[in-house]
C-alpha cells in the first residue's frame, strides 16, 4: 500500500524518492540536520523524523496500517544502504543530465551524535530522551555531558515498562512542555516508538520527534554496533543477527527478503 507523503514534507526543500511505496528524502546529514533544525525552531507543531531501515520500509508496505503510521512522517532519512542503492538507481534511471548520487546512509544513531554535536552553544535547542531504562538514560546523559558540553539536555524520562496507566500521555506531554525541549528523541523501539509518535502527534508539544530504535543502547555502550566496513556493505544487520539470533533472527530473516521482494516487484513493474 502506497504511503502518502504529509503535504509540509521535505518535498519542499528536497528531494524525495519512491523506495518500495515510502517517500525517502534523498539526502545527508548535514541537509538532513539543516531541515530539522529549521522545523525545530518553528515551534508551530510536531514534526516526525525517521532514519527508516529495510525494515521500517518493508514493514511500511506489507502492513497498510504501519504504512498509514509512516505516512505522518515528515522526514525519513535512508538509514539502510540498501535504500540508499534504490535511491541512486532511482537518481540514475530519472536524470537527464549529471547526477548527485548519494555517497552515504543517514545512520539513525549517528544522525542523533550529530545533531547533538550540531546544536552545542545554541540556547534554542534543547533535547529530550524518551524511553530506555533509566540507567541507560544516566549512561546517555553522563555521555553527552562529558562530549557534548554545549549541547542543552533539558530533560529525560524512562516510561514504565509494559502497559502505560491512562494518564501516562498526559505526563510524557507535560515533562516535554515545561523542559522547553524542541529535539525529542523517541527510543521505544521499531515499531511502537512510530506508532506513538503518528497516534499522538497533534496533540505533542511543538518539536521534532525521532523514532530512534536502538540508538539509546548504543550511545550508551549496552549493545556494540557494527564494524564500519560492514555497516558500508549494508551488512549490519548480520553483525547485529550475530549478537542477537534470538531476538531478530525472526525480523531480518523476514523483513529484509519482505525488501527485496517488493523491490524487484517494483522494478519489474517499470
Amino acid at each position: 500500500m502506497p504511503v502518502s507523503q504529509n503535504p509540509e514534507t521535505p518535498s519542499k526543500t528536497m528531494k524525495t524518492v519512491d523506495v518500495i511505496c515510502l517517500p525517502v528524502a534523498a539526502t545527508n546529514y548535514d541537509a538532513a540536520i539543516d531541515w530539522i533544525f529549521e522545523h525545530a525552531r518553528k515551534a508551530d507543531r510536531a514534526y516526525a523524523v525517521e532514519a527508516a531501515n529495510t525494515h521500517v520500509a518493508a514493514l511500511a508496505r506489507h502492513d497498510p496500517k504501519f504504512g498509514e503510521v509512516m505516512a505522518n512522517f515528515d522526514l525519513i532519512c535512508p538509514d539502510g544502504m540498501p535504500l540508499v542503492w534504490s535511491i541512486n538507481r532511482s537518481l540514475k534511471k530519472s536524470a537527464k543530465g549529471g547526477v548527485t548520487q548519494l555517497t552515504d546512509r543517514v545512520y539513525g544513531p549517528t544522525l542523533m551524535l550529530k545533531t547533538i554535536e550540531a546544536s552545542q552553544r545554541q540556547s534554542d535547542l534543547k533535547h529530550f530522551f524518551l524511553g530506555g531504562a533509566q540507567t541507560t538514560l544516566n549512561k546517555l546523559a553522563e555521555r553527552f555531558q562529558r562530549d557534548n558540553p554545549g549541547a542543552i539536555i533539558a530533560g529525560s524520562y524512562s516510561p514504565p515498562f509494559g502497559e502505560w496507566p491512562d494518564d501516562e500521555f498526559e505526563r510524557i506531554k507535560s515533562m516535554i512542555e515545561e523542559s522547553g525541549a524542541n529535539l525529542v528523541w523517541v527510543g521505544l523501539g521499531c515499531p511502537k516508538q512510530e506508532r506513538w509518535i503518528a497516534k499522538n502527534k497533534a496533540q505533542l508539544p511543538p518539536a521534532c520527534y525521532f523514532g530512534i530504535g536502538a540508538a539509546f543502547a548504543f550511545h550508551a555502550g549496552e549493545i556494540p554496533q557494527a564494524p564500519p566496513v560492514l555497516q558500508k556493505m549494508g551488512l549490519e544487520w548480520l553483525y547485529r543477527m550475530s549478537k542477537e539470533p534470538q531476538r531478530l533472527f525472526k525480523r531480518y530473516l523476514t523483513y529484509n527478503s519482505l525488501f527485496v521482494y517488493y523491490t524487484l516487484k517494483a522494478r519489474s513493474a517499470s
